[in-house]
């Protein structure tokens, strides 16, 4: 998985370090055999690392690309238009009642794709206040969010909403990326193209405050669990358009980790 070039390139440009992937001492140790291939191929018991190795151990950049915990209740089939948009069990999105909603489920705080697309979601929102709600849905901490958005500017008038377990990603029926989804060529070659990568800084400020904090797990001492603060890679983006009745209009999951979608074009349809 992290053998080529292009990919470690990629990886580079999505604020990784590339001495962060240097995890063996040893050419005995850097058997290919080690190494995560996918996140569904990660399934013993150290999250695909040797036992030497722990979770904890991994600097904050590193764990986005490890496979997350499952959300907290099962992924639902994709939605299509003329649905009805799924009531998530909290009540932080609200739908229907002549509300007409633009909402948009982000990547991992510090991509520079989720960044494309939440600067566009906070122009929109500017430009139809008063007619359309727009909501952007983040999986990362409260903390690491906000850092990300402050980085940017600000929310301006777009309501954020934090999904650490992914349960809202869920509903929607946006679960866990392939191995394409995240490294296909279109993918990294757009990703060597883009300047917006905040991962580092928004990861820095998080450790300096001391304000890691750590996906949900059964043992909260558990030394393999996957840190999910700044989010995760893998985890599948998508935006949808919602008229005043709660149905469906517009949109999908994205096809790609670098597809930002068209978000005007779902705006406009909620417009007319």
């Amino acid at each position: 998985m992290f053998s080529g070039l292009a990919t470690k390139i990629a990886l580079k440009k999505a604020g990784l370090p590339t001495d962060s992937l240097n995890f063996f001492d040893s050419p005995s140790q850097s058997s290919t055999k080690n190494a995560p291939t996918s996140p569904a191929e990660n399934n013993d018991d150290n999250g695909g690392w040797g036992s030497w190795m722990t979770m904890k151990a991994l600097p904050l950049t590193v764990h986005p690309w490890l496979t997350p915990p499952p959300p907290s209740v099962a992924v639902g089939r994709p939605l299509h238009i003329g649905d009805s948009a799924p009531r998530d069990r909290d009540r932080k999105l609200l739908l229907g009642g002549g509300r007409r909603v633009l909402v948009v489920f982000l990547r991992c705080v510090g991509c520079a794709f989720a960044q494309k697309t939440f600067l566009n979601l906070r122009a929109i929102a500017n430009r139809y206040a008063g007619s359309i709600h727009c909501v952007a849905v983040s999986h990362s901490s409260q903390q690491a969010t906000k850092k990300w958005i402050d980085l940017m500017g600000g929310a301006w008038t777009v309501q954020v909403v934090i999904d650490e377990d992914r349960s809202i990603y869920a509903a929607w029926g946006l679960g866990v990326g392939s191995m394409w989804y995240v490294f296909n060529p279109t993918t990294q070659m757009q990703g060597w193209k883009e300047t917006g990568w905040l991962g580092e800084k928004v990861a820095g400020a998080i450790q300096r405050k001391g304000n890691q904090t750590k996906a949900p797990t059964a043992n909260e001492d558990d030394d393999d669990a996957v840190n999910m603060t700044m989010g995760n890679k893998w985890q599948e983006a998508g935006a949808f358009a919602v008229d005043g009745k709660g149905t469906v209009i517009w949109g999908g999951k994205a096809l790609r980790a670098d597809d930002v979608m068209n978000l005007d074009e779902g705006a406009a349809l909620l417009n007319l």
